[in-house]
């Protein structure tokens, strides 16, 4: 690659910075402090519910050095996420990305806001574009981008874009050498669920599965349609798998119609639209396919 190229790929992410920066926010409470993505003109704010702690008051400080006061308008801890709303004139909302799939090998950048102006950046490449994830801080994050973006103390809350400035996630920790990210497909569904209810309701059907591969003729059958699908590998007794007739070994291929490819897809589907409803479940079961009538419930009743 000669010179000239390398200066455009330069100046290429220069300006890329210089123009995600406005939406990225610094969030302090006094005692630590991470980073905040610009959601809406309105002053919708999203950071990682670890940098918000337990504190309610909170401060944010934008990319002119502006410093405004927070509150807190709605958490999901088990996603590690945060939504914060401020009264500020002129906010630069990020541009989301799209829901287009990401693909593993794609340059992606990590932003980070420490001080209130002068925002940080670090690249690397998508690893694993989609996958669930447990990690060390005790979240369990639901369809994570994986990176091998070096994501330094101050970065969780920060936004992940693409090559085209738009967001693809919210980091949330390094992990193993890799940042984990949520994804920019789970923060607008939470968002939407936060701002309008301040928690996140979640269904509950009583199992513990894993996506595994099916096998090529079942995968090819109009009803399935599909290369994994989710094997069962417990029931709770009393839960509404229980009551609906689930057992070991059954392989849930669709809920309400929509596919179950991995246990991101389940717990995406088991929002508050479907608690306290019946929903068709699609079940393989000795090589037969078959609908079951199921009827999820709020998690924590």
């Amino acid at each position: 690659m000669n010179s000239g190229l390398l200066q455009s790929f330069s100046d290429a992410v220069a300006d890329l910075a210089e123009r995600v920066s406005p939406s990225v926010v610094n969030v302090g409470d006094g005692h630590r402090q991470g980073t905040g993505i610009v959601w809406s003109d309105e002053g919708h704010i999203v950071t990682a519910d670890h940098v918000v702690g337990r504190g309610e008051s909170l401060e944010i400080s934008l990319h002119d050095g502006t410093s405004v006061e927070a509150r807190v308008v709605g958490r999901d801890p088990e996603n590690d996420l945060a939504l914060l709303k401020i009264d500020a004139p002129g906010l630069v909302p990020i541009e989301v990305a799209d829901g287009r799939a990401l693909r593993a090998g794609e340059l992606v950048f990590a932003f980070a806001n420490l001080t209130g102006r002068n925002p940080s950046v670090t690249s690397g490449v998508v690893t694993s574009p989609s996958r669930s994830i447990r990690g060390w801080w005790g979240v369990m994050v639901e369809d994570a981008v994986i990176t091998d973006a070096q994501l330094n103390p101050g970065y969780s809350g920060g936004p992940l874009v693409d090559a085209t400035g738009k967001l693809v996630g919210m980091n949330v920790a390094c992990f193993s050498n890799r940042g984990v990210a949520v994804s920019a497909r789970t923060l607008k569904e939470r968002v939407r669920r936060l701002a309008a209810d301040g928690r996140i309701r979640r269904g509950y059907l009583g199992i513990v599965a894993e996506a595994v591969p099916l096998p090529s003729d079942l995968a090819s059958r109009p009803e399935v349609g599909q290369e994994t699908a989710l094997l069962v590998r417990s029931v709770e007794v009393g839960t509404p798998a229980n009551t609906a007739g689930l057992t070991i070994g059954d392989v849930l291929v669709k809920l309400a119609g929509k596919p179950l490819n991995d246990i991101a897809d389940l717990h995406g589907l088991l929002t508050d639209d479907v608690i306290g409803k019946n929903v068709t479940l699609t079940v393989l079961r000795g090589g037969r396919t078959s609908d079951i009538v199921i009827t999820p419930r709020e998690a924590d009743e």
